[in-house]
């Protein structure tokens, strides 16, 4: 998928979710980085306050300048972006001044639309542009789509975790009608996945059976490599490669830059994240009864 945009420009993507908790960080740190040793060019923008995709590239969060300067003051991206310990990956970190941000852009004329103009000159400098979005549906969300080419949904798999997940699509509607008409979801990533339980696959199949296949088959295992890395400063392939984590990531970097039909892409087949997606459709989902299907309907 392009969403419109010309073959030639990165594909701008925010990863959304306003409940917390979800894996959002996770996924922009790992998955940029296992793009990147894939081959591609990768800028992550670091849109959250609480600057958790900033220190997990190991960069202190403690700057003088970060996004909220391109955001409230107009300061070019490129003056801001800084290299990262994986190569490929050129960050725009955050600090804690992006949290009075969103009271700084009401009385903004355009203020939805003050980093899409931001962004534009980088587009064609990179392969893909990861937005770590904060946990809400305020300005700084709004911003990301209306900036992105496409949204990615983690959804942990725990029956409040869908709770929010209509009111989330119906905004990326409303971005998509009023703000940014090349604006789609790209995919769903189901997080937190944990084996042992019959309701993470109760989950997972309900979230399939709204979502069908814009939800990847690679599937984010719970997992404590992947809760320990950010504490460390690194990207779980940095951390621990031969994780249940790390295989997963990689399988849906791999997943992605396949649908995206991108140079040298692959499948990779014996994964975590295959396995746990095997387990989705396997029969401990089809004979639990289940508590989900109100969610969504």
């Amino acid at each position: 998928m392009n969403s419109g945009r010309p073959p030639e420009v990165g594909e701008t993507i925010a990863c959304a979710n306003q409940k917390g908790g979800v894996g959002k960080t996770t996924t922009v740190v790992n998955l940029a980085s296992y793009l990147a040793l894939a081959g591609d060019r990768v800028l992550v923008i670091d849109l959250d306050p609480q600057g958790n995709a900033t220190s997990g590239f190991g960069v202190d969060r403690a700057r003088d300048r970060s996004v909220y300067d391109a955001v409230i003051d107009q300061t070019e991206l490129a003056e801001l972006a800084m290299a990262t310990a994986v190569d490929g990956v050129t960050l725009i970190p955050s600090s804690i001044a992006l949290a009075g941000a969103e009271v700084e852009l009401t009385p903004i004329e355009q203020r939805e639309r003050r980093l899409a103009g931001l962004l534009e000159p980088l587009r064609d400098q990179y392969d893909y542009l990861l937005i770590d979005c904060p946990p809400s549906l305020g300005l700084l969300t709004i911003n990301a789509l209306t900036a992105a080419d496409s949204a990615l949904i983690p959804i942990q798999c725990e029956y409040f975790a869908l709770e929010g997940l209509g009111q989330l699509l119906a905004t990326i509607r409303l971005v998509t009608d009023h703000l940014n008409p090349r604006l789609e979801v790209k995919g769903a990533i189901l997080t937190m996945f944990d084996a042992r339980t019959r309701l993470s696959a109760q989950v997972g199949e309900e979230v399939r059976r709204h979502l069908g296949d814009r939800v990847y088959d690679a599937v984010i295992p719970r997992s404590v490599r992947l809760s320990e890395a950010p504490s460390h400063g690194l990207p779980i392939h940095l951390y621990a490669p031969g994780s249940r984590g790390a295989e997963a990531y990689r399988a849906l970097a791999d997943e992605i830059r396949a649908r995206d039909e991108r140079p040298g892409s692959r499948r990779v087949t014996g994964s975590a994240g295959s396995a746990a997606a095997a387990f989705l459709h396997g029969s401990a989902a089809e004979e639990a009864p289940s508590t989900t299907q109100a969610v969504l309907a």
